[in-house]
């Protein structure tokens, strides 16, 4: 038997719709479409009517463009493959002034866009005078500002505002320059969910929200993000311990009591994280933790209701990524960038 993934294209869409018809978004489609599979995502939130991608990495870019050659494609990294970049119409993101200084004649001809580093410290510039001095360079197509905010899905702390406020003081600064732009973006999924469209501001730049996942759990409902992977597993043996002795590797778990233990198919080969383990699964509708997890397998404390041949639900509508990266397990992005796509049965929902 076989572990299995259910990846649900229809909710793509739907999810891709729905974001779209709220504010004009330029989808994140970094990391293989965070690992639900470029031209899937593309092709899903194209029919949902998003016609703005970007991501960090150039190949994925042209591929992008290959598709289509309307769409906008922004890239979110520096680089520095300035004739691939001119030949497939990519708009190049340029981080500091110190790239500007070195490329800037190779930076003719090739559309760009200026990032404001804020609190992520990551990318970007960090003084306006530099900033307002490149988009007067007479030479340079510049069609857009942006930054990223590092802490809009964090609560109980001020750290959101200020960079909020920090970056509100850039677009201040830079207001002559404003009506040129046509891309000005710095919103996130949970920066949007939670204030709407900030001023001054064309785009948001949509991330899990269009995969289905809430950035944050707390008062947002469910219905805001339908889930598009499922994940299911077999048990595939039954083992009764008793109390006292312990289960897994290095002694992972010692039981408290008599339990039957259920060998399930499904491990951290497949990309389960190990953060999963005392975290329940779904056997016959009834919740079951995950004792121990090892490459292969997961051993769960289960009971005689549960038998061989059962199946054994790790994702689904009520067991939500959102609702397990809220437990602490890892973001949403994390724990979709870690399933080992190809040791799954996959199946398509169109």
């Amino acid at each position: 038997m076989t572990a299995r993934l259910t990846l649900n294209e229809k909710r793509l869409v739907r999810q891709a719709h729905f974001i779209q018809s709220k504010a004009d978004t330029i989808a994140v489609v970094k990391n293989d479409g965070y690992n639900h599979g470029l031209e899937r995502v593309y092709r899903t939130f194209y029919e949902g009517g998003i016609r703005a991608f970007s991501t960090t990495v150039l190949s994925e870019a042209i591929q992008l463009r290959k598709w289509n050659s309307d769409i906008f494609i922004l890239l979110l990294d520096p680089n520095t493959e300035f004739q691939l970049i001119r030949e497939y119409d990519i708009t190049l993101t340029v981080s500091s002034f110190d790239y500007y200084e070195k490329y800037k004649d190779e930076l003719k001809g090739i559309t760009i866009q200026l990032v404001f580093r804020n609190d992520l410290n990551r990318l970007g510039f960090d003084h306006l005078d530099d900033m307002k001095q490149i988009l007067d360079d007479k030479d340079l197509n510049v069609n857009g500002i942006w930054t990223h905010f590092a802490s809009a899905d964090d609560f109980g702390v001020d750290r959101y505002q200020k960079e909020k406020e920090k970056w509100q003081t850039v677009i201040k600064g830079l207001r002559a320059y404003l009506p040129r732009l046509k891309y000005i973006h710095a919103q996130n999924s949970a920066s949007f969910l939670r204030d709407g469209p900030l001023p001054h501001h064309t785009h948001i730049r949509g991330g899990v929200i269009l995969y289905g996942a809430r950035p944050y759990y707390e008062g947002l409902d469910a219905s805001l993000a339908e889930q598009v992977v499922s994940i299911e597993a077999n048990v595939i043996e039954l083992t009764s311990v008793e109390g006292g002795q312990t289960i897994g590797y290095s002694a992972d778990y010692k039981l408290e009591k008599d339990a039957k233990i259920a060998v399930c198919d499904i491990g951290y080969g497949n990309g389960l994280l190990k953060a999963r383990k005392n975290f329940p699964v779904l056997i016959n509708g009834k919740a079951y933790p995950i004792r121990s997890i090892m490459m292969s397998h997961i051993l769960i404390e289960a009971d005689n209701n549960v038998e061989i041949g059962d199946s054994v639900i790790l994702y689904n509508d009520a067991l939500r990524f959102d609702w397990f990266a809220n437990q602490g397990i890892g973001p949403f992005s994390q724990q979709m960038a870690s399933l080992n796509k190809q040791t799954f049965e996959l199946t398509i929902i169109k």
